[in-house]
């Protein structure tokens, strides 16, 4: 009897060991992040990834990653898809559709082949270039975007990304293309490849194999990007009249931003700002907001419109 109770008292103690073992090991794959931004509510405070998505930049096959805001009040990290949200704040979708920091979902129509300043803060700016096509009898373009440029820091860095052109869409070509202080970059295929400039706070990670990636300005903003066509099925619901040599390839974007001045500007920035009323008319199946003559750009690299209010990085720095 005594020695079958000394058998189950070992085999116990063996099994309780092996459990706090798996356990520490699970925790310690489990990431964490300590808030240092002075104004934030979690100043100093360590957060720790939920077990569901354990990782800021989890490895191939991952559908979700942590995210860590450090101006959320609640300081709980959250799981999020590793592809832009086109229904959620932030976003850019569609011909384009953006949903604003307000909630506001609105339409901005532009201009083919022009540039125009998504948004336009005191230390960093994203432009976008449109694309798109006017069919007869049509009095305005439909558009597009195909482009991104960044512009930040105190030495105006400049980065940029772009959907390439394609007769017709192929799932197994990667169709985004980058470069950085006007040279091309590459961008290894494959999920999770980074790549990052020394000494400049810019980051580029693939969120898929191909045509998917998130790029990260450290504490500023992140913005998830994913590159799509113009489907034949959208081409006849919407009758864009696409022509056969060109299937539109262009980005699906996503921003979340981590500090924004009280004065940012720019066709979805305005949004974020707290003295801001929303044009859209409520109920309104396609409601168009104007601004193109407020952020209309000479080019994708640019830093002046008439409502930009980039000043490479000397402006204040009070963020909202």
């Amino acid at each position: 009897m005594k020695g079958d109770l000394k058998t189950g008292f070992y085999v116990g103690l063996a099994v309780t060991l092996y459990a706090f073992t798996f356990i520490v090991q699970l925790e310690a794959g489990v990431e964490t992040k300590t808030c240092f931004q002075r104004k934030s509510p979690c100043f100093l405070k360590k957060q720790t990834c939920p077990k569901q998505c354990p990782s800021f930049s989890p490895p191939a096959g991952s559908s979700k990653a942590c995210v860590i805001d450090c101006f959320n009040p609640i300081c709980k990290p959250t799981c999020r898809n590793r592809k832009p949200n086109c229904n959620g704040k932030g976003s850019a979708c569609l011909d384009p559709r953006f949903i604003g920091g307000d909630g506001v979902v609105f339409y901005f129509h532009g201009q083919r082949d022009e540039h125009f300043a998504l948004v336009s803060d005191v230390d960093f700016q994203v432009n976008a270039r449109f694309i798109g096509l006017r069919p007869s009898g049509r009095s305005r373009d439909f558009t597009w975007i195909q482009s991104l440029g960044l512009i930040f820091g105190s030495n105006s860095k400049t980065f940029s990304l772009e959907a390439t052109k394609a007769r017709k869409w192929d799932d197994q070509v990667d169709h985004l293309r980058f470069s950085f202080e006007g040279k091309e970059i590459s961008l290894p295929k494959g999920d999770a490849s980074v790549w990052m400039p020394s000494g400049d706070y810019i980051k580029i990670e693939r969120t898929l194999d191909i045509n998917s990636v998130l790029v990260t300005l450290e504490d500023i903003v992140e913005i998830w990007v994913n590159v799509v066509p113009v489907t034949k099925e959208d081409n006849i619901i919407h009758k864009y009249g696409r022509p056969e040599n060109d299937c539109f390839a262009h980005l699906e974007v996503q921003f979340r931003f981590l500090k924004l001045s009280k004065n940012v500007e720019g066709v979805l920035g305005r949004t974020y700002r707290e003295d801001f009323t929303n044009p859209a008319k409520p109920g309104v199946a396609m409601p168009v907001v104007g601004g193109e003559d407020k952020y209309v750009m000479t080019s994708l690299l640019e830093t002046s419109c008439n409502a930009c209010v980039y000043s490479g990085g000397s402006g204040s720095l009070d963020k909202i």
